[in-house]
């Protein structure tokens, strides 16, 4: 089977989409945020804080080249911001069949949950219409990195049920 990176902007369902999509066709997946996370017994949210973006990019890097180099997990949720950093795009690009989770501001604001948003270290203390405000203009910057992936699947016109059997048939069709 083809290894699958699944990028968009945070709060767009990777995660959920990624375990979703392992489920059916029988195979291991992770997200990267947690293997960042187990790798340096912190959250996300403390190594933003504490070490810096810089540091938390790095980890971020030698954890994707660890699950590529490994082979072993198949589907794989990676970080908004993965996409964006060095060459990760054209990385994933190489090792497997990136989709890009596409969904608007509005959509992904209104499925994050008040805990969601606080685990997220960019988007903390933003009143609702400074988080829409925000995410256009920063979902604006990284839309160059996110539409170099092989497969756009547009979220906000399908449901997540069709968004995955979308994803699943493009897998079995490519083995």
């Amino acid at each position: 089977m083809t290894r699958l990176f699944l990028v968009g902007y945070m709060g767009c369902g990777k995660s959920t989409f990624a375990r979703r999509i392992a489920r059916r066709l029988g195979v291991e997946w992770a997200d990267t945020d947690r293997l960042v996370e187990q790798a340096e017994g912190a959250s996300v949210c403390d190594i933003f804080r504490y070490e810096g973006e810089a540091r938390f990019r790095e980890v971020e890097r030698g954890v994707l080249d660890r699950v590529i180099d490994e082979g072993r997990i198949a589907v794989v949720a990676t970080g908004g911001g993965l996409p964006v950093w060095r060459d990760n795009m054209e990385r994933m690009n190489g090792a497997g069949l990136t989709v890009y989770l596409r969904r608007e501001a509005e959509a992904i604001a209104s499925r994050m949950s008040p805990y969601g948003r606080q685990r997220r270290p960019r988007l903390r203390g933003l009143s609702d219409a400074e988080l829409v405000d925000f995410m256009r203009r920063d979902m604006a910057g990284r839309e160059g990195f996110y539409s170099r992936a092989q497969l756009t699947v547009d979220c906000s016109a399908l449901s997540d049920d069709e968004a995955v059997e979308r994803i699943v048939a493009r897998l079995t069709r490519n083995g």
